[in-house]
């Protein structure tokens, strides 16, 4: 049986190369993009139009310049790619939660998952700004791009797959206390 490979997103690719190659003039027009409505910044357009589907609606365009801001501002003062980054933005987030943090970070990733899809660009760049100013925890850019696509799906997969895996953890190890509580 085959390893099931990774989706193919040619603009996370490029994105990743501007990193490597160290492109801080194209990363900072990309950056541009950060705290404006996606597709507004028009630095942002020589290096993210190339990559936009024909006949794609708005809000898949949207999509690609929301996360190449968010990959720009990340990135900043970065020189690698992640190899192995947390499967979603739930489980980045989760590296972050300690007792300290937890209650106002549990609060801010709650504001995350009911935020409307118009609301989303600013959540994200306050949840991506607390992931690079904390610990530098990397983010899934391809798997992003995905949950975005995927936002607004009736079923809530997206949300659900992220509290699965921000809360996961601590429900996990609540229940190992209770059963060891248990058995003592």
């Amino acid at each position: 049986m085959k390893p099931k490979s990774e989706p193919q997103y040619p603009l996370i690719d490029y994105l990743e190369k501007l990193v490597r190659d160290q492109d801080r003039g194209a990363m900072a027009a990309l950056r541009r993009g950060v705290g404006k409505a996606p597709g507004t910044a028009m630095e942002m357009h020589r290096y993210v139009a190339p990559f936009l589907p024909k006949n794609s609606f708005r809000r898949e365009e949207e999509n690609y310049y929301v996360v190449a801001a968010l990959f720009a501002y990340w990135h900043q003062g970065e020189t690698n790619v992640a190899a192995h980054p947390p499967d979603n933005l739930g489980a980045s987030l989760a590296r972050l939660r300690t007792p300290d943090t937890g209650p106002s970070l549990d609060l801010r990733f709650t504001a995350l998952l009911k935020s409307h899809r118009d609301d989303l660009p600013t959540h994200l760049r306050q949840a991506v700004g607390l992931l690079k100013s904390k610990e530098n925890v990397p983010v899934h850019w391809r798997n992003l791009y995905r949950d975005l696509r995927n936002w607004d799906s009736e079923d809530g997969w997206v949300q659900r797959a992220w509290a699965k895996s921000f809360w996961g953890r601590a429900t996990k190890t609540a229940t190992e206390s209770t059963t060891n509580d248990q058995n003592d």
